[in-house]
């Protein structure tokens, strides 16, 4: 074998996936097919759950270290309406901004420093698999070879060419209209006022936010006091994908919506795209698996990173079990079931505000109007936001009766130890899946004493507990709780199924 796993494609999904392949102990070559990284900032940064899985992996301060804005005003657009979670003490989402090729050299760093092999130049021309590993057809600088591996990952992006030698099904729908992004200064000759409006001779005042016309939508911000984000949504029946664009055709677009001249300056990041709903039929087939764009592309902004690097973290650690020979039955089947479900989730939400944005004619206004005023309510802004940080998604477990933590990401308790104070966050660094004792339940200890080859056993203290026990995965998420007070024989009973079912048989 080459390697344990080839994970084709060296964006952020791919690097984060070998990371966490090499925490878990496995050898993960990458293969990337262009030569240099790429310096187009498709992304502005991170949001949603992912930002707390990297602080549990002890990396959460590197990358604000590396924002342009590590910690920005907590207001994001969901389908033509404002989310503003400014009046909220501890807001259910957060930002991290930080320009896509930044953000791929912390993760191309961080895979390097743990031991990956990542290679650039390395197309991806053809796949076969047998029962035993995948063969990958590679054309590199010095020509042509062959690769094995136990497994293949897709981390290619939407137009995945693993996906398409798979032959996994990729269904959905392109949207029509094509959206225009630049981060601009604007000249003297327009006026910017305290709350962000500007006003320019010929257009007059321009409110933050949403402008929409029966041509289309203008929407801006201010990513720092000079600053402005700015966006244009137009349909077209021929987009141009392939030319770089220009600050002369996004101001072209403002004018075409507006009917006047907004003038840009200092252009420093451009871009043209359009929308697509499409999720793969499966995550898996066979050894060959997707994660990130590959497996699903959502129509709006702000969500695939967090959906993509959040699949590395759920498969990575399943990957290496079946690698190193002790996965329970069924285990690297649970990764298509548990992140099929979350693209779900996430589709149906992004999918809501193409219907929220779309429409032009006083009822679309109505409805946008409607929604605005429901987003007035906390209640609403807090189960909005969990929407779309993906937080609000409860995995499916295997057992009966179930405590409610089941399937949800581990809370970052302050623990109480022996050795002092630390947290659920510090004991997830090393990804290692955790028995964590909250109640002195001996008789519990003593049943994961039989995993201690696979997992860390901690007793702990924590001020207001919400179970006796928690069984963590590798991805934080939590396989099994003991509800305050369970008695012994339920508890151990539960406990030594979902050991088992997550970590194989005892020693």
């Amino acid at each position: 074998m080459d390697a344990d796993v080839i994970v084709v494609g060296a964006g952020p999904t791919g690097l984060m996936l070998a990371a966490e392949l090499r925490l878990a102990g496995v050898r993960p070559l990458v293969l990337e097919r262009h030569r240099h990284p790429r310096d187009v900032p498709k992304a502005n940064g991170l949001s949603g759950q992912i930002l707390q899985l990297l602080r549990y992996r002890g990396l959460l301060e590197r990358f604000e270290a590396a924002s342009t804005d590590p910690h920005p005003a907590p207001r994001y657009p969901f389908g033509g309406v404002h989310l503003d979670l400014t009046g909220l003490d501890d807001p259910p989402l957060s930002a991290l901004q930080v320009p896509q090729p930044r953000l791929e050299r912390l993760l191309y760093d961080r895979a390097r420093e743990l031991g990956a092999d990542i290679r650039r130049g390395c197309e991806v021309v053809g796949v076969a698999q047998d029962d035993t590993g995948v063969v990958v057809d590679v054309r590199g600088p010095d020509g042509q070879s062959q690769l094995r591996a136990s497994y293949l990952v897709g981390c290619d992006g939407a137009y995945s060419s693993v996906r398409d030698l798979a032959g996994i099904a990729f269904p959905g729908i392109t949207y029509p209209d094509v959206n225009r992004l630049g981060q601009v200064a604007i000249p003297a000759a327009v006026t910017r006022h305290d709350n962000g409006d500007i006003e320019t001779p010929g257009l007059g005042r321009i409110s933050a936010g949403y402008t929409r016309t029966d041509r289309g939508v203008v929407a801006f911000g201010w990513l720092t006091p000079e600053i402005m984000i700015l966006s244009t949504v137009e349909d077209e029946l021929d987009p141009t994908d392939d030319v770089p664009m220009t600050l002369g055709e996004l101001s072209e677009s403002v004018g075409r919506i507006l009917g006047g001249e907004l003038p840009l300056t200092e252009p420093r990041r451009l871009s043209r795209f359009v929308f697509q709903a499409r999720q793969a039929e499966t995550y898996r087939a066979g050894r060959i698996l997707l994660a990130g764009d590959a497996a699903h592309v959502f129509p709006a902004t702000g969500v695939a990173l967090n959906a993509g690097l959040l699949d590395t973290v759920n498969l990575a650690w399943k990957l290496a079990a079946d690698v190193q020979g002790w996965a329970p039955a069924g285990l690297l089947d649970t990764y298509h079931r548990e992140r099929h479900l979350a693209g779900v989730r996430t589709l149906r939400h992004t999918r809501a505000q193409v219907a929220l944005r779309r429409g032009y004619d006083p009822a679309a206004d109505a409805l946008r109007e409607v929604i605005q005023d429901l987003l007035a309510d906390e209640p609403a802004r807090r189960r909005v936001a969990a929407m779309i940080a993906g937080t609000d998604i409860r995995y499916p477990m295997p057992g009966g009766d179930q405590n409610s933590l089941t399937g949800t990401f581990a809370p970052d308790l302050t623990l109480q130890t022996g050795d002092g104070t630390t947290s659920v966050a510090e004991l997830m660094h090393t990804a290692r899946p955790v028995l964590l004792d909250l109640a002195d339940r001996a008789e519990l200890r003593e049943i994961a004493h039989q995993w201690r080859h696979r997992i860390d056993l901690h007793t702990a203290n924590a001020g207001d507990r919400p179970a006796d026990a928690l069984l963590i995965r590798p991805d934080a998420q939590i396989a099994w709780a003991a509800s305050i007070d369970e008695p012994a024989e339920a508890a151990a009973l539960a406990l030594r199924a979902a050991l088992s079912v997550w970590f194989g048989e005892p020693r």
